[in-house]
Formats: C-alpha cells, sequence, structure tokens
C-alpha cells in the first residue's frame, strides 16, 4: 500500500487526543456534504425549470422553421410544395400567415397577430394539446384565440351573436377615398382557447390560412413562414440545404433553439451564474479544510517529527495530509450527491415540493450534474489540501 495513503487514512480513521480537533474534522466533513449536496439540488432544480420551461415551445414551435430573408412574406408554389414533400426526414409541414392587426369585441379594442395556418398545423406542432376550452378551428369563420385576449375582450366560445371583429389595414398607396374603408373586416366565431404562457396567450389567434390571405389581399402563395416537423435526430446541414435549395436559398432556417435564443440564452446564463455562485460558497467553506488540515498537522507534530527521523522525506509528510484532504473532500462530495439523490429522487417520485396545489416543482436527475458537482469538489479540495500541506517545513518538524 502507498505509505502517505496508508498513513493518512490511519490518521483520518484514530481520534485525537485534542477533543476541539475532533470536533472541527466533524464540522469540515459535514460542511462538505451540505455544500455538496446543495450544489447539486440548485443544479437539479434548475434543470428541471429548464425543461418545464422549454416545454412551453415545444407544443407552440416547429422543429425548424422557414421565414423569408428580406421582407415579411415569400411564396411557395405547388411545385415547391411536392419537392419538399419528396425530401427524406421531414415528416410533415404546414405553412402559415401571420399580420399585426386589430381584434374589436362589444367596444373592446386589442393590437395582436393573426395567424393563417393550414390543416397541417396540428401534425406539425402540438399547439392543439394545448386547448383548453372547445376545439380546434373547423370553418373558415371560426378561429381559436389565446387565454390572455380572450379575458382581455370578453369572448366566449362559439358566440355567433357577437363574434370576434379582426381589422386589417388595407395594403396599397395613395389617399383614401371616402366612400371606401381603409381596412378590411373579418368576423371570427372563437371555437376553442388555448394556454401556453403568458405572452402567447395574449398574442396570437389561429385561423385558417386562406381566410388571413383574403383578409390581407395576397394571393394563395403567399406565406409568411413554413413549419417542418423532422424524424427525430435528423435536422443536419444535409436537409437544410436541401429545403433551402428549393427557395434558391432566399430563406432562413431556425431549429427550435434558434427561435427562441434568447430564452436559451436566459436560462444558460441563470444556470451558470448560480453554478458560480454555489461555488464561491463551497470555496468559502473550504476554508474549513485548510484550518482543519493545518490543525491536524499541529496535533500530529510529534508523529511527523518520528516520521522524519525514520526517513519520510518532507515531500512525503506533505503528502500525507495531501492526500487526507483530498479524501475528506472526495468522500464528503460523495455523501452529498448521494443524500441529495435521494432529495431528488424523492420529489420525482411523490412531488412532495409543489409550486401550485396541482404541480410539483419541476427536478431532473442528469448524471452531468453528478459530473459537475464531483469535479468541482474534488478541484477545490486538491486545492485547499495543497494549500495546507505546504505548512508542512522542516522548520515546523524541528520545532
Amino acid at each position: 500500500m502507498n505509505f502517505p495513503f496508508y498513513i493518512a487514512q490511519r490518521y483520518l480513521r484514530s481520534k485525537s487526543s485534542q477533543n476541539a480537533v475532533n470536533i472541527i474534522n466533524f464540522v469540515t466533513f459535514i460542511v462538505i456534504v451540505i455544500g455538496s449536496a446543495s450544489l447539486f439540488i440548485v443544479l437539479s432544480g434548475f434543470a428541471g425549470l429548464k425543461t418545464f420551461s422549454l416545454s412551453y415551445t415545444t407544443i407552440f414551435d416547429p422543429d425548424l422553421k422557414a421565414t423569408p430573408t428580406t421582407g415579411k412574406f415569400f411564396s411557395i408554389t405547388p411545385e415547391q410544395e411536392q419537392k419538399l414533400a419528396q425530401i427524406d426526414g421531414i415528416t410533415s409541414f404546414s405553412k402559415e400567415l401571420e399580420e399585426q392587426v386589430s381584434f374589436t369585441h362589444k367596444g373592446k379594442n386589442h393590437f395582436a397577430y393573426i395567424k393563417g395556418v393550414d390543416q397541417a398545423y396540428t401534425t406539425t406542432t402540438e399547439i392543439d394539446s394545448a386547448l383548453i376550452f372547445g376545439n380546434w378551428f373547423f370553418s373558415d369563420q371560426q378561429g381559436v384565440a389565446g387565454i390572455g385576449l380572450t379575458n382581455k375582450l370578453g369572448l366566449t366560445v362559439n358566440q355567433t351573436r357577437n363574434p370576434l371583429v379582426v381589422l386589417a389595414p388595407k395594403p396599397g398607396k395613395g389617399s383614401i377615398s371616402q366612400s371606401t374603408k381603409p381596412y378590411n373586416e373579418l368576423p371570427l366565431i372563437i371555437s376553442g382557447v388555448y394556454s401556453v404562457e403568458e405572452g402567447l396567450d395574449n398574442k396570437y389567434v389561429f385561423t385558417d390560412l386562406a381566410v388571413v390571405q383574403a383578409l390581407l389581399e395576397k394571393d394563395g402563395t403567399k406565406v409568411s413562414g413554413i413549419d417542418f416537423k423532422l424524424v427525430p435526430d435528423t435536422d443536419t446541414p444535409e436537409i437544410r440545404a436541401k429545403i433551402a435549395a428549393i427557395f434558391d436559398n432566399t430563406i432562413l432556417l431556425k431549429n427550435r433553439e434558434e427561435q427562441n435564443s434568447s430564452l436559451y440564452r436566459m436560462l444558460n446564463t441563470e444556470n451558470l451564474a448560480t453554478y458560480l455562485i454555489f461555488t464561491l460558497v463551497l470555496v468559502i467553506a473550504l476554508f474549513n479544510v485548510v484550518g482543519a488540515i493545518i490543525m491536524m498537522i499541529l496535533d500530529k507534530q510529534q508523529n511527523s517529527k518520528t516520521l522524519y527521523s525514520l526517513g519520510s522525506t518532507i515531500k512525503d509528510l506533505r503528502r500525507i495530509y495531501f492526500v487526507q484532504g483530498v479524501i475528506v473532500t472526495g468522500a464528503g462530495g460523495f455523501i452529498g450527491v448521494l443524500l441529495a439523490s435521494l432529495l431528488i429522487w424523492s420529489q420525482l417520485a411523490f412531488g412532495w415540493l409543489k409550486i401550485t396545489p396541482t404541480l410539483a416543482y419541476p427536478v431532473e436527475y442528469q448524471w452531468m450534474n453528478i459530473l459537475i458537482v464531483l469535479a468541482t469538489i474534488i478541484v477545490l479540495g486538491i486545492i485547499a489540501s495543497k494549500i495546507a500541506s505546504s505548512r508542512i517545513t522542516k522548520k515546523l518538524i524541528s520545532a
């Protein structure tokens, strides 16, 4: 057995004659356990919150979205649609046309977006799973609104006597004549209400694509975007290149992460900031390791003299206390992660901590977080042990 390791583990198993040293060692070990457990719990909590937050994007946003590189609209011909359908890896695609308009109902007014979609939209995205009232629209004069917009305008489902009125400015140039209205008008009967998150719930009303094209006076080939549902793990440069080639590279393709770049960046920044804050707490906590090792060095000073007299070098003595510090931090980190894992598993199984009476706090158990916590603890433990063990000098042994 390695000599420094043998002596270090003997020191760990044996009690000191000084009760204060035993208390310091015990407190140091508990601090490491609590610190590593806290870091793992926080990382698991943020992983759960990230997945929970991004679950909204899987409902609303497609796997891949095509938008024009310039302007708000572009054209797609039947021939281009046939070519898209022949690309391997594309499960389905849906055309959409959206524009900001004015919604009016019983004297109330609200500016939001009307989005015209075709019949493939509900198979390309999972928006129909977000419906909380009614059904997805089945006719030209029906629409689906967000719960926020519904509440603001006082809308009710299947209200035929007082439909929602959509007002869209007429395109074109020149002066407005008194005999014609400067806007197009469309009555919509709300067939369903969706709920995703506050921003989206106040933003969109869905209806048929052809109806919106007529409202905006666009021909049947004009769209503002194309949504693609892909076979899992097939978002490759080859598929993007094939799609772009069909439109002569006049479109911009974005996956779900690129469509929500601000959200992903915010979540990643929060995760990194939290990790750094708790790492700083661990750095402060590991000063206890430095103090505990120095106390052990002073307590075992006579033993160190004996070992030095028997032929051990200063390097060997330093290695003894260095290994002791690494063992303490490594064991404390492992036990802390184990205890934290039990808490995370219990939350996943029973949901004892809740945000609302029906919604458990989201957590996620990830092996990467285990590696991050253990690596952080071990690296900081090595640094702390190296600093403390360097206190052993010839002058200290000879004293």
